[in-house]
């Protein structure tokens, strides 16, 4: 009895322990991603301070396409990583990384170096954004996952609408470079919560597979120069001109080898299996498409407050936000429904909604009250939170341990790549409706730049509105696609491994 009564003390005492372990990797995990998050838009607010002091206006717009592009093509290349070598090395590998990149910005001497280092920082940054999803859905079974995937959705949120605000706050009151380093003690508590309670089962060296350096190599260069490409066609130099077919034309190139040294490879860093099995396919489309829909109200829809409603900019800004409000909380109710109907018919469910919403933002009055964008946002945040996170639990729930990080950094992958298509795209369409409003008198850049000299005139409203729900109209084009993915390639019920 008293033999028995010691076991069931120390098995206690060893679920208590894990417990906590546990918390504290989630701790590390929420971290790591309010970091991710923040960096994507803190900098937004002090462009002018940066500007101001290191000089280079012209191209100052690459501290933002840098990041956004070391992000998304590292994140192949850290997922195969993950699955070779393991969750942890790679987490602090890259948040290392980060934190490298973010000192070297704080002591950047000119505006090239600044850029040079940003992009450093994105390079950590894609381990930060796929390692911690891949781990999220590790420590969890799967009627755990929408909690910790909820919560993360919750950091992201109040990370992504939280930055601008911070950033401007300390490069007004303190200095900008405080910007980056803030992010040394955060990511330095991260870092210590993962040395020290993160715990992997040890893999024998003959379990490890050969990692396609030739591959990642390829897959960075041609992911790179194509999203350059995107990101810098109609607004660096035009779409038809020499750099852009250069680019385009070197990309495609690129891809051909990509395609080439891929099926060579004992171990491809994009495995073909990530297109061939119906699942993850028709998951990378569809939150590929998500990726192109969310351009539409987090590009456009505060320069429409501001123009058309005549808002100011915090107000503006609350316009956008209230969306992740409902997102975390639909995301979290969200296992309620996909247990009784499944993971496709949910999200079918959230996209089929978010598509009605997006054709429904036109249709509002001109020039319209701030409470009825809000409240479209409000509802367009609940069907989305219905949409992603069944999906990416419902993805990750198909594969085992040694394909999950591979998996989850495809459909990221996808959806970033969605974002940047959707922003050359969508801005793209918005110009094209605001020249021929206004005679070919402007774009939205210039709009943009003249709402702090005053009232925008009549007509220039009535042209930012047209431009702006076509836009919409073309982001609910894209959730509609979406649904038709579900439909027609996703397999009714996902088969879902056993954990």
């Amino acid at each position: 009895m008293d033999q028995g009564d010691t076991g069931i003390r120390t098995a206690a005492a060893e679920r208590t322990q894990d417990t906590h372990r546990r918390g504290a990797v989630v701790a590390a995990l929420m971290l790591a991603m309010a970091l991710a998050a923040l960096d994507s838009t803190i900098v937004s607010t002090a462009v002018p301070q940066i500007v101001g002091d290191l000089g280079g206006f012209s191209v100052f717009s690459w501290l933002f396409s840098g990041y956004l592009l070391a992000v998304t093509v590292t994140l192949p290349v850290y997922g195969k990583l993950s699955d070779t070598f393991g969750r942890k090395p790679v987490l602090i590998a890259g948040a290392s990384v980060f934190l490298a990149g973010s000192l070297l910005c704080a002591v950047a001497w000119n505006m090239g170096a600044l850029i040079a280092f940003r992009i450093l920082q994105g390079l950590g940054g894609g381990a930060l954004q796929g390692t911690v999803q891949t781990l999220a859905a590790d420590l969890y079974p799967l009627k755990d996952r929408p909690k910790i995937q909820s919560k993360l959705s919750t950091v992201w949120a109040v990370s992504a609408v939280a930055g601008p605000g911070v950033g401007g706050v300390l490069a007004a009151y303190a200095d900008w470079r405080w910007i980056f380093l803030v992010n040394l003690p955060i990511g330095a508590l991260a870092l210590w919560l993962v040395v020290r309670h993160l715990h992997e089962p040890q893999r024998r060296p003959a379990e490890r597979s050969r990692i396609d350096w030739a591959g990642a190599l390829a897959v960075f260069a041609c992911g790179g120069v194509l999203l350059t490409a995107l990101v810098q066609g109609g607004v660096a130099w035009p779409w038809l001109s020499g750099p852009s077919t250069a680019l385009f034309g070197t990309g495609l190139a690129l891809a051909g080898v990509v395609v080439l040294v891929e099926r060579r490879a004992a171990e491809p860093i994009i495995p073909g299996w990530v297109w061939r099995r119906r699942t993850i396919a028709a998951v990378n489309l569809a939150l590929g498409a998500l990726g192109l829909l969310m351009v539409a109200p987090s590009v456009f829809l505060p320069t429409y407050a501001q123009s058309v409603l005549g808002l100011a900019p915090v107000a503006a800004g609350f316009v956008l936000s209230v969306w992740t409000l409902s997102w975390p909380v639909s995301a979290a109710l969200s296992q309620h429904v996909y247990r009784r109907i499944g993971f496709r018919n949910t999200a079918m469910l959230g996209i089929g909604t978010a598509a009605l919403i997006l054709f429904a933002f036109p249709f509002l009055p001109y020039p319209g009250r701030a409470w009825q964008p809000a409240l479209l946002m409000l509802l367009l945040g609940a069907a989305l939170g219905l949409f992603q996170l069944p999906l990416i639990v419902g993805v990750q729930s198909t594969v085992g341990w040694a394909e999950r990080g591979t998996t989850t950094a495809s459909v990221l992958f996808c959806r970033q790549t969605g974002q940047t298509i959707g922003a050359s795209v969508f801005g793209a369409v918005a110009n094209g409706v605001l020249a021929s409003r206004l005679g070919g008198a402007g774009d939205l850049d210039s709009v943009t730049r003249g709402l702090d000299g005053g009232a925008v005139p009549q007509a220039t409203r009535r042209a930012v509105a047209d431009a702006v729900h076509a836009v919409y109209l073309g982001a609910g084009c894209a959730a509609a696609a979406a649904f038709l993915v579900l439909l027609f390639l996703a397999p009714r019920r996902f088969p879902v491994l056993k954990d």
